[in-house]
């Protein structure tokens, strides 16, 4: 893996909402205009008839259309359905729980940025509670990400660090690179609050992908945004594909049984 050099972050911006449910309550904000929700959970593939399900693995997408470009695309890809049409993908599985929320507008969609710390959205808090792991796509700026200018990179948050090692290892053998951040550092994804990590073992991962690596995943299009997910290039199959085969190899360390 090359290394990546490292220089002075650039503060994050404050937001302007302290959680979803202020948000939510904005009137001066409409669903389905200002901001989306989507998710999928599949409960019925989980367990036995009858029996109590817990879910293995969610992936969110806390900042999905224009807040942070691509993470839509890739939550959905991440898990199991192609993002231009939703069909499972690959066709044989497995799929994964999800919940998404996504700036809908033209522009300023910065303005409805949520720190993961502060996502309070029910749904979303009801789904990673039940699951064992989650996993959690982020868009960052290389500023902001303390990397040189133009670096193509995913940094590795969160608590899970059986599920990073796993994504480490996994993004190196696909040729992608990838950067550990300390716990501690911004980004680093390491508060018990934060989304990712309020799962049933109270750990999860955080990737920030910077806008270069992002931007190279796409195809350019009149509209980049709606035809995001017709427009993927390889090197976005070769991402989610890492990322599938650790979320893949850390499930097999987790059997489930029941009573």
């Amino acid at each position: 893996m090359v290394p990546i050099p490292i220089t002075r972050r650039t503060r994050i911006a404050a937001d302007l909402y302290p959680s979803n449910a202020a948000l939510y309550a904005d009137p001066t904000l409409a669903e389905g205009v200002d901001y989306g929700l989507r998710y999928r959970r599949h409960l019925d593939n989980q367990c036995p008839q009858g029996r109590t399900a817990f879910v293995r693995t969610t992936v969110v997408a806390p900042h999905g259309g224009g807040i942070e470009g691509g993470t839509s695309q890739l939550c959905l890809a991440v898990a199991g359905y192609h993002p231009a049409d939703l069909a499972p993908t690959p066709a044989t599985g497995p799929v994964h729980d999800y919940w998404m929320f996504e700036g809908l507008r033209s522009s300023g969609n910065r303005a409805l940025h949520v720190s993961s710390n502060h996502c309070d959205d029910t749904v979303a808090r009801a789904m990673c509670s039940d699951s064992l792991n989650v996993l959690s796509l982020h868009g960052c700026t290389t500023a902001t990400a303390g990397l040189e200018a133009g670096t193509r990179a995913v940094l590795l948050g969160g608590l899970n660090h059986g599920l990073r090692l796993y994504l480490m290892e996994e993004f190196a053998a696909a040729g992608i690179r990838a950067v550990n951040v300390s716990g501690g550092q911004q980004l680093a994804g390491d508060d018990p609050q934060n989304i990712c990590n309020r799962t049933l073992l109270g750990t999860g991962a955080q990737l920030e992908l910077t806008t270069e690596l992002r931007t190279a995943m796409f195809a350019p299009t009149r509209n980049a945004r709606a035809d995001a997910g017709a427009n993927t290039l390889p090197l976005f199959w070769s991402f989610v594909t890492a990322v599938r085969t650790a979320i893949q190899r850390q499930e097999a360390t987790q059997p489930i049984r029941y009573a």
